[in-house]
């Protein structure tokens, strides 16, 4: 009976099969018949070559009016959702000409993108890094603090701390991490000695980076933390990114100057990797996320993650891991890397 049963489901599976294919098929033979196949969807094929366009010379929309070239730069993984509207469009028409112009803005994505989708992640690692912009109106610090701790970092750097709160972060993670330094609004709590721990002057008047040397078994590393000015996207003024790109620029020459060749960069950049003017600063340093990360890796904001704009990046050590931490009640995710000397 069971044998008899297992039949009629291949028999039925294969049936559908058939008929789905044969679908297929008369739809091939419309489109075979129709004289204008080729000649419709001018407008959707030119639409796909300039998407095509975008996505290849991004780097050269100037960002003269509004820093529109670094708008694009933040959400350019996102343009890869018109694709298949351009090719679900083309089906609706009928054109195959639109249908095959639509592989070329697919081909360009995957050729940027297609490296991030993978999951790369690999075992082991020598230190294991948090960073976490933890919201200065965060109703729970101290339910933030024991939720990133409970990651197991060996250090842990949070950014957006809010003065009159910081005894609540000290205070929970008192146990797990012996060692702290807070300076301004970031701060760094690590498993491992602390040494050398100063701010770092980003042009801003007041502090919002610092810098310690962490003393982890395998060797001293430079760890920085940052937290570089917000941007914002106003109809007057377009992308308001200046005062952070300033910052970025300044950041870059303090570490370039940085005599450790270890260096780990963790905090939020309020920018992504593809942002040109941020240059100074990833010029210099790797993507954990982009090394070996699981997918995109969004980081803000927290309920639907749009962009990266929290960074852990390295220089003289391997990224073997980086993902992102369960949601707390701030508004971007925890991020976190595993490295190994």
């Amino acid at each position: 009976m069971v044998r008899v049963d297992g039949m009629t489901e291949t028999g039925n599976g294969a049936a559908e099969e058939r008929r789905a294919g044969s679908r297929v098929r008369s739809v091939v033979a419309r489109w075979r018949r129709d004289p204008g196949v080729w000649r419709r969807g001018a407008v959707l094929s030119a639409c796909a070559v300039l998407l095509a366009l975008l996505m290849v010379l991004h780097r050269h929309i100037p960002n003269d009016i509004g820093n529109l070239g670094s708008l694009i730069e933040t959400f350019l993984p996102w343009f890869g959702l018109l694709v298949p509207l351009l090719a679900g469009l083309a089906l609706l028409r009928r054109s195959a000409t639109a249908l095959i112009a639509a592989l070329l803005p697919a081909v360009v994505w995957l050729d940027l993108f297609g490296g991030l989708v993978t999951d790369k992640n690999g075992s082991g690692g020598d230190l294991m890094v948090v960073s976490h912009n933890v919201n200065a109106d965060n109703p729970d610090p101290a339910g933030t603090a024991r939720a990133v701790a409970a990651s197991g970092a060996d250090v842990l750097a949070l950014v957006e701390l809010k003065p009159a709160v910081v005894p609540l972060y000290e205070e929970a993670l008192a146990d797990a991490y012996p060692y702290h330094s807070v300076r301004g609004t970031v701060g760094l709590w690590s498993r491992h000695p602390l040494d050398d721990s100063r701010p770092v002057d980003i042009r801003l008047g007041w502090t919002r980076a610092m810098r310690a040397t962490v003393a982890a078994p395998e060797g001293p590393v430079a760890v920085y933390v940052a937290h570089l000015p917000s941007v914002r996207v106003k109809l007057h003024a377009g992308f308001t990114a200046n005062q952070r790109d300033r910052s970025a620029d300044r950041l870059g020459e303090t570490i370039a100057a940085e005599p450790n060749r270890r260096v780990v960069l963790l905090g939020d950049l309020n920018g992504t990797m593809n942002d040109r003017s941020l240059n100074a600063v990833t010029s210099q340093l790797r993507s954990t996320q982009g090394a070996a990360g699981d997918g995109m890796g969004f980081s803000w904001p927290a309920g639907f993650p749009m962009a990266r704009i929290d960074q852990i990046l390295v220089r003289g050590v391997e990224p073997v891991a980086s993902w992102s931490l369960p949601r707390t009640d701030s508004d971007h995710l925890p991020i976190a890397a595993r490295v190994t000397f």
